[in-house]
């Protein structure tokens, strides 16, 4: 293979193994510890542009220390996502508390996560911003594969296979 074909672009199935810091250094999540690279295609949006575009044009075992802003991450957090539910949104039977998580999917079937922000009688105040909004972020990203993507990959947009999550 043409080194070309092996650099990071556009199409291509690329696995990487990374590290996320928060401002102060310490670790919010990785796959270098005992875990296996994480696949993406490249150019499907299936992760955070400004790492993808750090990554455009790398090649197998290239290093990337890549800072986003929180505008390039996950955004700033928007105050029409935090909202006051009543209890019956929620599991009876179940002790809601500050600090709690929970996740469903809306009435369109998207994927929903609150973090439980205050809880005052039948009333609770949740917050459905990623949990990373407003948080500037550190990546290191260590490239460790990248192939052509099929034509089947590339019309579902992510990749298949090993250590993909295809489950449609």
């Amino acid at each position: 293979m043409s080194e070309a074909s092996q650099r990071v672009a556009p199409g291509k199935v690329v696995g990487i193994y990374f590290t996320l810091k928060d401002p102060q250094g310490r670790v919010l999540d990785t796959n270098r510890r005992g875990g296996k690279p994480m696949p993406y295609l490249h150019g499907a949006k299936n992760i955070l542009p400004g790492l993808e575009q750090a990554l455009e044009g790398k090649a197998k075992n290239d290093f990337v220390d890549v800072h986003l802003t929180a505008e390039q991450g996950y955004g700033a957090k928007k105050p029409e996502l935090i909202q006051k539910l009543e209890r019956k949104a929620f599991p009876p039977n179940v002790e809601i508390v500050a600090g709690m998580r929970f996740s469903g999917r809306d009435p369109q079937g998207r994927q929903r996560s609150m973090l439980v922000l205050a809880v005052e009688g039948d009333v609770i105040t949740v917050d459905e911003n990623h949990p990373l909004a407003d948080l500037p972020l550190h990546f290191e990203v260590t490239v460790c594969g990248v192939r052509d993507a099929t034509e089947e990959e590339k019309q579902h947009g992510h990749p298949h296979g090993p250590g993909s999550q295809h489950n449609h």
